[in-house]
C-alpha cells in the first residue's frame, strides 16, 4: 500500500448517475476504511482538530477505526458531533480538517470525511446510538429550527441533562438538510431521518408545523411556556434576486424553491404530483454549492443545464468536488458571464436570458478580483427555466416579533461569536440566522458554542 495515496472512493458512473437521484458516492467498506485509517500519523499536536469547527478528536476516532473498533470510533465522534453521517458527506473537509492534515504535505491528506461517514453509517446499520445524559437537571430550553445549528445545540444540551424542545416551521425535521441538499448528495430517509432520530434518542422533543412569530412568539415561550433560555437556529431561507427585468416571469425560481420542491415535496419521484417546471434548457445563475445542487438536479430532471457565473473557475465558491461532479455529469459552465435581463414571451414565460461577458479587474473588498463588463459583448441564450442561486438572508419574522432582539442591516440577528448570546437576555442565536448563508459545519459549530453559552448562563442563574 502506498501511504502517500488515499484509498480511492467508489462512485456511481457519471453517465448513469446523471439520470437518477441515488447517492453519487458509495463510501468505504470496512476493509477500505481500516486501510485509509492506517495512513494517519496520529499527530500529538493534531492540526486537523484545529481545522474542525466542532473540534472532533480526529486522531482518536481514526485510531479506533484502524483497530476495527468502530463502535468506539462512533462514540468518540458523538461526543462532539450530532450529525456525523451528514458531515461525512457535505462538509468542506478539503478546506478544514483535511486541509490541515500533516500527511497532506507529502501526498494525499487522510480522507477524514469519508472515514467519519463510514463510522456513522456503520453505527446506523448496527443500531448504535449516542450516549444519553445519566440524569436530568430540571431546566427547560427551547430551540427554534431543526437544521444543523438547532440539532447540534439541542443534542449538546440534552447530553448535559436539559429538557429540550425543538420548534420546526415545516412538517419534516432537518431544515436545510431535508429541503436544500439534494437526495443524490444526502439521502433523506437513510441518513437525515436517522440523524434526527439519534438526537431524539438523547431525549430531545421536536414539534413540527410551528412558525415562531406566528404560532407562538419567543416572548411567549419564555413568559408562558416556562422555557428558561431560547436558541434561534432558524437559518436563512429568504432568497436574493438580481433585480433585473423579467425576474417575475413564469419559469424563474429561486434555488431554494426549486430544491425544496424536489427534496421535501419529492418532485423527482414518480407518483408525486408536485408541480415543477422541469425545463428542457435550464440556466442557473451563481457559483456556490447551492448552484451546483440546483444545476445537477435540473440535469437529472432531463434538462440541458448551464451555470452562468460572473467570475472565473478559480473564484467559484463551490466545493471542488461538487464542481468536478457537475462537470462529469454534463453541466455546462458559462464563466465570466453575467445576466442583464430575462427574456419573456407573450404568455409570461421565460424564453431566454440576455448575457454580457465579464473580465476580472482589481480586487474588491473580499480580496477577489472584481468582475467588470466587457462593452458590446451582449448575447442571448435560449432557455425555458432560470434558477437564481445568489444567496439567502434570514426571514425577518422572528426579529420583528421579538422585543429587544437586535439585527443588522442584512436582517441577521446580532449574536456573540463565542457564546451565541444576543441582545435579549436568555436568547441565543447561531448559524445562518446570524451569519447569512454558510456551511452546515459552521452552523453546527455555532450551535455547539451556543449550547455551551446557554449552559453557563443557566448554571450561573
Amino acid at each position: 500500500m502506498d501511504v502517500l495515496k488515499r484509498v480511492p472512493v467508489r462512485e456511481q458512473d457519471a453517465q448513469v448517475r446523471a439520470k437518477n437521484f441515488e447517492e453519487v458516492c458509495f463510501g468505504y467498506n470496512a476493509e477500505e476504511a481500516v486501510a485509509e485509517a492506517s495512513r494517519c500519523l496520529n499527530c500529538k499536536n493534531a492540526m486537523c482538530v484545529k481545522g474542525c469547527p466542532v473540534s472532533i478528536d480526529i486522531p482518536a476516532f481514526i485510531d479506533h477505526v484502524k483497530n476495527n473498533e468502530f463502535e468506539e470510533a462512533y462514540q468518540t465522534i458523538s461526543e462532539s458531533s450530532a450529525l456525523p453521517a451528514v458531515c461525512g458527506r457535505v462538509c468542506p473537509q478539503e478546506s478544514q480538517c483535511e486541509g490541515k492534515c500533516i500527511r497532506g504535505f507529502k501526498g494525499d491528506p487522510v480522507s477524514i470525511g469519508k472515514l467519519e461517514r463510514f463510522v456513522a453509517d456503520w453505527a446506523r446499520e448496527n443500531g448504535i446510538k449516542p450516549k444519553k445524559a445519566e440524569k436530568m437537571n430540571g431546566h427547560k430550553v427551547a430551540v427554534i429550527g431543526s437544521g444543523p445549528a438547532g440539532l447540534t445545540c439541542a443534542g449538546d444540551l440534552a447530553k448535559l441533562g436539559y429538557e429540550v424542545t425543538i420548534f420546526e416551521a415545516l412538517h419534516a425535521a432537518g431544515g436545510v438538510l431535508v429541503y436544500g441538499i439534494p437526495e443524490f448528495r444526502l439521502p433523506k430517509d437513510k441518513v437525515v431521518a436517522a440523524e434526527v432520530e439519534n438526537v431524539k434518542a438523547l431525549g430531545v422533543k421536536i414539534e413540527t408545523n410551528v412558525v415562531i412569530g406566528k404560532s407562538i412568539t419567543i416572548d411567549e415561550l419564555i413568559e408562558d411556556e416556562g422555557f428558561e433560555a431560547v436558541f434561534i437556529g432558524s437559518g436563512a431561507g429568504l432568497p436574493k434576486f438580481m433585480g433585473i427585468p423579467g425576474e417575475q416571469a413564469n419559469g424563474v425560481f429561486s434555488a431554494n424553491e426549486y430544491l425544496t420542491r424536489n427534496n421535501l415535496m419529492k418532485a423527482f419521484q414518480e407518483g408525486y404530483e408536485t408541480p415543477i417546471s422541469r425545463g428542457k434548457k435550464v440556466v442557473v445563475v451563481g457559483g456556490g454549492n447551492v448552484a451546483m445542487d440546483a444545476a445537477r438536479t435540473a440535469l437529472r430532471l432531463g434538462a440541458e443545464t448551464h451555470i452562468v457565473y460572473r467570475r472565473s473557475e478559480a473564484e467559484l465558491p463551490a466545493r471542488v468536488e461538487e464542481v468536478h461532479h457537475a462537470k462529469e455529469e454534463g453541466v455546462i459552465f458559462d464563466l465570466l458571464q453575467n445576466p442583464l435581463e430575462i427574456l419573456v414571451d407573450e404568455n409570461g414565460w421565460v424564453k431566454g436570458i440576455k448575457i454580457i461577458k465579464m473580465e476580472l479587474g482589481e480586487p474588491d473588498a473580499s480580496g477577489r478580483r472584481r468582475p467588470v463588463e466587457v462593452p458590446g459583448s451582449e448575447y442571448e441564450i435560449e432557455c425555458d427555466t432560470v434558477i437564481m442561486s445568489l444567496g439567502t438572508s434570514p426571514n425577518p419574522l422572528i426579529s420583528f416579533t421579538t422585543e429587544g432582539l437586535d439585527i443588522n442591516k442584512w436582517q441577521c440577528i446580532v449574536a456573540e461569536e463565542e457564546t451565541g448570546a444576543t441582545s435579549k437576555e436568555g436568547v441565543y442565536a447561531g448559524g445562518d440566522a446570524v451569519t447569512g448563508a454558510a456551511t452546515v459545519i459552521l452552523a453546527m459549530g455555532a450551535g455547539k458554542a451556543a449550547a455551551a453559552g446557554i449552559h453557563e448562563y443557566l448554571s450561573n442563574k
